[in-house]
């Protein structure tokens, strides 16, 4: 039985708080490089950290994060962004769970992921850290294994982002009931589809700033955004950016997490 990158983090989150090493947690998720696992403490700062998280940043040794916080591996937003996040857990106590977000391999390679961070507890309750990871968003099913209707309804999609599709347009189009494809898109992709629409609009979003001159209004209308502030909060919220800093900005090295 596959579990969900949730109920994964969960068991880990459990096992630490029952005082099983954190260098075996560790340990163990040096061996899933499609995901990028990591411990902090009160104070939001790394005190384990797996080898895929270290190679998404460049670097070689995890004492070059152990002891940090995401703001002071990664300069700007990309490192502000992530420590607000750790921020809000640590301060009310309530998880994260699988936030769409674009992330950057070092050296510039974008990569979409869904991040989970839940809370950590000691004996008496109080929030003492966090555990979390981002997993990478693969399609772990070839294209000749995906169903008819199903196809037809990402090949309408990748065409057609500027219209207002939504997941119950692209289930009729799929001639499937809305439970059973958004059961099949979360199997294929590991997301929602309400999640690969945002994905599918941002990712056209983000290279048409990169590879046109058109204004960013322009941009939003044809990515299927029809308000130029809302198209901006919700790339801010994705990339960590916004649309206009993205386009004039250097790419970052890589995403803390």
């Amino acid at each position: 039985m596959k579990l969900s990158t949730t109920t994964t983090l969960r068991i880990a989150a459990s096992h630490a708080a029952a005082g099983v090493d954190m260098r075996l947690l560790e340990q163990l998720f040096d061996h899933t490089p499609d995901t990028a696992f990591f411990i902090k403490d009160a104070a939001g700062c790394y005190v384990a950290v797996n080898r895929s998280l270290l190679e998404r940043h460049g670097l070689r040794d995890k004492s070059q994060m152990l002891g940090r916080r995401p703001c002071d591996v990664c300069p700007g937003d990309f490192g502000r962004i992530p420590a607000e996040q750790d921020a809000y857990v640590l301060r009310t106590g309530r998880p994260i769970i699988e936030r769409l977000e674009l992330q950057w391999y070092s050296p510039h390679k974008p990569v979409w992921c869904l991040t989970t961070k839940l809370p950590m507890r000691g004996a008496a309750g109080a929030v003492t850290g966090l555990i979390g990871m981002s997993k990478d968003v693969r399609s772990p099913v070839a294209p000749q294994e995906i169903p008819a209707g199903v196809a037809a309804a990402l090949a309408r999609l990748e065409t057609g982002y500027a219209d207002p599709l939504t997941p119950a347009s692209l289930a009729r189009i799929a001639k499937l009931p809305a439970a059973r494809f958004a059961r099949i898109i979360k199997r294929i992709f590991g997301i929602t589809p309400i999640q690969l629409i945002a994905k599918t609009r941002l990712a056209a979003a983000a290279r048409h700033l990169r590879e046109t001159d058109r204004s960013v209004a322009e941009i939003a209308h044809e990515c299927g955004f029809y308000d130029h502030s809302a198209f901006t909060r919700a790339f801010r919220a994705v990339v960590g950016v916004t649309p206009t800093q993205f386009r004039v900005g250097p790419t970052p090295d890589a995403t803390s997490q």
